[in-house]
């Protein structure tokens, strides 16, 4: 049982990377604009919220005293901010 455990528990913390991994590269590609007209918080301070979240993922784990906040700011961005900030044109809208 203990094997199981341990699986369980480093499939979880990958998949939380793989979302804090996902959710900092998604604030990278967006226009800084996009931010701003959505009335959300800036890129860089979601840059820094996502990209935070990602490093302690990574080095502490899903199950650190940190890990947990650390999901909840990444999944924040994925479900509240990307929606916002991907719902808004680029450039000219003719």
């Amino acid at each position: 049982m203990p094997e199981f455990d341990w699986l369980l528990l480093t499939a979880l913390t990958w998949g939380g990377l793989a979302l804090a991994a996902w959710a900092f590269v998604d604030s990278l590609i967006r226009p800084a604009g996009a931010f701003v007209a959505a009335g959300k918080l800036t890129k860089p301070g979601w840059m820094a919220i996502t990209g935070l979240a990602t490093a302690i993922v990574y080095l502490f784990g899903l199950m650190s005293f940190l890990g947990l906040p650390a999901i909840i700011a990444a999944t924040v961005y994925l479900v509240d901010v990307r929606p916002a900030v991907r719902g808004l044109r680029r450039g000219n809208s003719w």
